[in-house]
């Protein structure tokens, strides 16, 4: 197989439009929708203070139990998915594999519209389809490395993070539409809300048919020894990263700040419409405005779009590893926020063009900055590490969140207690030597690569 250049205009088109196209999945179902949903089949079966499971160290709520099911999904992933990524380094597979756990995450998506009423049957689509979802994206962003030289991956994966959050806008506008005209079409709002998931993934599954068309397979780096199989080698390769890891010690420190940054971001994108719901709705006793949070995610959606085209450019002067800090430093104060003082649909708007703002600055720039510090042919298997706290992957937020609700019956001291995170990330970022990561790795930092 010939080699094949990078910066190709077509093929990055073709990259980015992955991320148009699973956003709006993510925005719509995971992030805004399948919360609230799965919350009111819960408290409708067994009440706002009934018990779904009892492990002994803490209960799950119906409260608790959309963060737990996501928790879940994550920690059986937490092995699986740096195995995947080795594989993928080892074979031609990167661009069937990421089909085979795309559509497989369309089609657990899609059996949403099916849950009218058992609680644990949605729970497990809601896991099933976060895992695919997550599965999918190891070889999507590993794909950053291939199609990219270095100079140019702060502006592609911010421009892929832009073109995601767009796309969520617009699927938000038209459910916000529909669900709220939906007793004049003379459907019920909950049929409405079930015909949402499906039409969030049917556009998860239309639109990556053009990812897969243009993106091309590359020959892998690296062949499989001989007297090996191709899953004794993606555990050996996992335990060969591992190691490695002990070598690039500064990537490793950039890992661990990410988990814990990144996992504090997903917590708060994933629990905000079921925190919004609870405290200006049902703990009112008043009917969840499913418009209104649809409203409060546009308003977040395309104020991301623009915070992450706004943030390259700060980029450009701060650098990745300074302009990352700065936002989350704003990000500890929504959380903050949030706790002391959020009481007004007024202020959850201000909430969420906050949060959009920010949104894309930490997660596009971090993207890139990682792309940077991965030895060559080790892509996806340090990428596989990397998405066990990527989008909609946060499992240490999620299980604290859920221990949180379940003692105090508070989501405010759960949004509180996310502040953690960010500062921890801080620190650990702070301390960690992004340019020697980079050197480390064997790659060029971009602005070497400009000269």
């Amino acid at each position: 197989m010939q080699t094949i250049s990078k910066n190709n205009r077509k093929e990055i088109f073709g990259w980015m439009v992955y991320d148009w196209a699973n956003s709006a999945f993510f925005t719509t179902t995971i992030g805004v929708l399948l919360g609230p949903f799965l919350l009111g089949l819960a408290e409708k079966a067994l009440g706002p203070d009934g018990i779904i499971f009892d492990l002994g160290i803490f209960q799950v709520t119906p409260k608790g139990f959309p963060a737990f099911c996501t928790a879940i999904s994550v920690v059986s992933m937490v092995i699986f998915l740096p195995v995947l990524g080795a594989i993928a380094d080892y074979t031609h597979l990167k661009k069937k594999l990421m089909a085979v756990f795309c559509y497989a995450g369309v089609i657990a998506g899609g059996l949403l519209f099916f849950v009218t009423e058992s609680y644990l049957v949605c729970g497990l689509l809601f896991i099933t389809s976060s895992m695919f979802f997550a599965a999918a994206n190891v070889f999507y962003n590993a794909f950053l490395i291939d199609i990219t030289t270095e100079d140019r991956r702060d502006k592609v994966s911010s421009y892929g993070y832009g073109m995601g959050y767009l796309s969520g806008f617009i699927m938000l506008i038209l459910n916000l539409l529909f669900i709220s005209n939906a007793e004049r079409l003379g459907i019920s709002t909950s049929l409405a809300v079930r015909i949402c998931f499906l039409a969030a993934s049917l556009w998860w599954g239309v639109f990556a048919v053009i990812t897969f068309y243009l993106l091309k397979t590359r020959q892998p780096e690296k062949s499989i020894p001989k007297n090996s199989n191709i899953v004794t080698v993606g555990f050996s390769e996992l335990w060969q990263t591992l190691r490695e890891l002990k070598r690039l010690r500064f990537t490793l420190l950039f890992l661990i700040a990410y988990l814990f940054y990144n996992d504090g971001i997903q917590t708060v994108i994933l629990q905000s419409s079921v925190f919004i719901s609870y405290e200006l709705f049902t703990s009112k006793g008043v009917e969840v405005d499913n418009a209104f949070l649809i409203i409060i995610f546009c308003i977040a959606q395309i104020s991301a779009f623009a915070g992450a085209l706004i943030f390259e450019r700060i980029a450009r002067f701060l650098g990745s590893k300074r302009t990352i800090i700065l936002s989350l430093i704003i990000w500890s104060g929504i959380v903050i926020y949030a706790y002391a003082f959020f009481q007004t649909k007024a202020q959850a708007y201000f909430m969420g063009a906050v949060i959009g703002m920010v949104l894309g600055a930490a997660q596009a720039l971090s993207r890139s900055l990682y792309s940077q510090m991965i030895p060559a042919g080790r892509e996806s298997s340090f990428f596989g590490l990397y998405e066990i706290s990527e989008k909609g992957t946060s499992w240490m937020g999620q299980l604290m969140f859920t221990i949180i609700v379940g003692a105090t019956g508070s989501f405010r001291y759960a949004i509180l207690g996310l502040v953690f995170f960010f500062i921890a990330g801080s620190v650990v970022l702070l301390f960690t030597d992004t340019t020697r990561a980079i050197h480390e790795a064997g790659n060029l930092t971009p602005e070497e690569v400009e000269r």
